[in-house]
């Protein structure tokens, strides 16, 4: 029995993690979300894939009359074949129509969605009727020559990208073509229902920010982002700003952190530590929120009580009492009793020194008492 033949694709990250596709546009490969794709690794099993003739994808799994449903067929043929049921999406251009696609037609296996300098329309079909049959007959070599004017701000590139463009198949190219001159989904994409991020290069002549606007007024409880200085190919020349939207999407923003945060630290501390907050350290608060909190304190793979013990220990062991204190408190909140935060404590007598140890006990008792002294009252 013959295998079918699959989309290219690069896996990174824990194969336990939640899936995350990330799709190109037209004429690059997933080399487009180099700059990007590592750091989203952390907390997904990222999957980024080539488009049919494109980087490592074979050039037959679509032909003339192409249309972004066949692409997306071919996306949930791969997610099948990793045994992924559902995943969130990210697409560039082609790729974000895909996933417009993927969340009206099959929104069952879409968890959320960002579309990337992408459109649900793509001003017509003649100019890529025109482009496809200009690829069928010249080849891809005089277009890929204008490909920094298309994608980037000027004095931009990305050679490996202007390479993949270059050496598309250009039977699979012109079906790209077909398959952006037939798109249209403005009509549909009201239905569309789970979380979605739009984000917009500023200065991209291809998919400029009104398209991306449109989309916002059209798709319920979506949110906008604008890019200041990247053109088409966003997560290539601005990749820190579009990691820093997509991580705020896919991973929960600094109000999931905040809300952790509150229930292990307590409402009056975060709100003293809230109205300490200054310009100078805004930044460092929403740090502490978004990563320690957000993505930390929220890891299920360790319980809360847990969490506790290991940050007892540390904190005793660089000697932050302070901190120490607080999270006594916070340990109490997790579900510790007194004697096992004693025990916790006698274990870094051992392992933190003795000296290390007393002080600590003296903070905790301190703690344990006022926190009885408030039950009495």
């Amino acid at each position: 029995m013959t295998t079918p033949a699959l989309l290219n694709h690069l896996s990174e990250g824990p194969a336990s993690a939640p899936p995350l596709l990330l799709g190109p546009s037209l004429g690059t490969s997933y080399a487009l979300w180099d700059a990007v794709a590592p750091e989203l690794s952390v907390r997904h099993r990222v999957i980024r894939w080539d488009l049919p003739g494109h980087g490592g994808s074979p050039a037959d799994l679509i032909g003339p009359g192409a249309t972004v449903g066949d692409l997306a067929e071919l996306v949930l043929a791969l997610a099948d074949s990793l045994g992924v049921e559902r995943f969130a999406y990210a697409g560039v251009s082609l790729g974000g129509a895909v996933g417009l696609h993927l969340a009206v037609h099959h929104s069952e296996r879409v968890s959320s969605l960002a579309v990337v300098c992408s459109s649900a329309h793509f001003d017509g079909a003649k100019a890529w009727e025109e482009r496809a049959a200009r690829v069928r007959e010249e080849g891809l070599a005089q277009l890929a020559r204008s490909a920094d004017a298309r994608w980037f701000t000027p004095g931009f590139t990305v050679p490996r990208l202007v390479r993949d463009h270059r050496e598309a198949d250009p039977g699979a190219y012109a079906a790209c073509c077909d398959a952006l001159a037939a798109f249209d989904l403005r009509e549909r994409i009201g239905e569309i229902s789970v979380p979605t991020l739009l984000v917009a290069g500023r200065e991209d002549p291809a998919t400029p920010p009104a398209h991306l606007r449109e989309l916002a007024d059209a798709v319920p409880g979506s949110t906008l982002t604008e890019i200041p200085g990247a053109s088409h190919l966003a997560p290539a020349e601005r990749p820190e700003a579009v990691l820093t939207a997509l991580r705020a999407h896919f991973d929960g923003d600094a109000g999931r952190g905040m809300a952790v945060r509150r229930e292990v630290l307590g409402d009056a501390h975060v709100d003293r530590a809230q109205g300490r907050q200054t310009p100078f350290t805004a930044r460092f608060q929403d740090f502490i929120s978004r990563y320690a909190w957000g993505e930390i304190w929220t890891d299920e793979t360790l319980s809360r009580r847990e969490r506790s013990m290991v940050t007892l220990t540390a904190l005793v062991a660089h000697g932050h009492y302070e901190e120490l204190a607080m999270h006594v408190r916070a340990a109490r909140r997790n579900g510790l009793s007194a004697d096992e935060i004693g025990a916790v404590l006698l274990q870094t007598a051992v392992y933190c020194g003795v000296p290390a140890a007393n002080s600590a006990f003296a903070t905790a008792q301190r703690v344990l008492a006022e926190e009885a002294d408030g039950a009495a009252g």
